[in-house]
């Protein structure tokens, strides 16, 4: 099998502490990946816990994202929303103008979206919100790119995004595990989130060398993706994050 030309990035979500709850381990975390997906307040953080993310991000020389989501920090962002397509538009505007003024603030910029949780799964699920989303980045006075999970319709993203003038970019998951189909298991479901960080490791060196995967089942799933994302809540995976990242400089 033939080996990947394009080098992934390392993405990770960051800065979803809250007041004095919190969540994940991002000074341990950020200098080792390329891109900080940073939380927009509803699903979770806060303006200052925002600010220090993007000064810890731009300490390390990292992307900054925004990574938006359903207005609902009880539930971390993780349950689906019934939203208007004009509520949707809004909301992620909202959110990623957030982020841009505290980047702005401290001479930095936003260069992507990545949605969160619940609003990243539904956005996968369903045509009409994903268009939603790439109207509302192609609104915005800055260019933006979308980061999608990387699956069998990754053309069919494509052109969708190219009508309004966005860029995409597709992401597969170090420690999640697939279906046949190319989608993330249900975090309910047995093995939908990788605890071994042997098994996180194969992950990994599998979608360095080849960008293909095996489903639950056992199916090779072809993925070729631009970014690779650890979650910041599984410390399994947080745990393995340097070897991730070594793995992933030396295909």
């Amino acid at each position: 099998m033939q080996h990947r030309e394009v080098e992934m990035k390392l993405n990770c979500d960051m800065g979803e502490s809250f007041g004095s709850w919190t969540m994940g381990c991002d000074p341990l975390v950020m200098p080792h990946i390329h891109m900080a997906n940073i939380a927009c307040g509803f699903h979770a953080s806060d303006p200052l816990v925002m600010e220090n993310t993007v000064k810890l991000a731009q300490t390390h020389g990292v992307s900054i994202g925004a990574h938006p989501g359903y207005p609902d920090l009880m539930g971390f962002g993780r349950r689906s929303m019934k939203c208007s397509s004009d509520e949707l538009r809004t909301m992620i505007i909202y959110q990623v103008g957030a982020l841009a003024a505290i980047c702005e603030a401290n001479g930095s910029r936003v260069a992507y979206v990545k949605p969160h949780g619940a609003l990243y799964n539904d956005m996968m699920r369903d045509d009409e919100l994903m268009r939603v989303i790439i109207q509302a980045l192609a609104s915005m006075p800055q260019p933006l790119k979308l980061v999608v999970q990387a699956t069998a319709r990754n053309q069919h993203y494509t052109a969708m995004a190219a009508e309004q003038g966005v860029e995409l970019l597709f992401e597969a998951f170090a420690d999640r595990g697939y279906d046949d189909e190319g989608y993330l298991l249900p975090r309910t479901e047995p093995n939908a989130v990788f605890k071994d960080q042997l098994q996180i490791l194969e992950r990994v060196r599998r979608l360095s060398s080849t960008g293909t995967i095996r489903s639950a089942s056992g199916k090779e799933l072809v993925l070729n993706p631009d970014t690779l994302c650890v979650h910041g809540d599984n410390h399994d995976a947080v745990a393995a994050i340097a070897t991730i990242r070594r793995v992933m400089d030396n295909g």
